[in-house]
């Protein structure tokens, strides 16, 4: 599945799946920040299920994560270290979805 593409299973089954490629900006020492995704098609009456980062990073984490605001989703990260650190650019995000009314 490309980046960008969603996986239906079918019109009786509310989940969704996203992947799309994101670079978020870099995120500050021994903090968190927010750093917002743009997901086509994830509605503010979805529910959020998951937002999976595809590679282990040292010092970087993922602590939360919201619907934002209609194709957008908010993923706040954690960072460890001392220093400040860029999550890798261009990765394929996988985001899960329970349709909303």
């Amino acid at each position: 599945m490309a980046a960008g593409d969603i996986k239906d299973a079918g019109p009786h089954n509310p989940i969704r799946e996203y992947q799309v490629a994101a670079s978020p900006a870099s995120v500050a020492a021994n903090t968190t920040a927010a750093r917002d995704i743009t997901v086509t098609g994830v509605g503010t009456d979805d529910i959020l299920l998951s937002v999976v980062k595809p590679t282990a990073q040292a010092g970087i984490g993922i602590a939360g994560y919201r619907i934002k605001a209609a194709d957008t989703v908010e993923v706040v990260f954690v960072n460890s270290t001392a220093s400040a650190v860029v999550p890798t650019a261009a990765e394929v995000y996988k985001v899960a979805v329970i349709r909303g009314a």
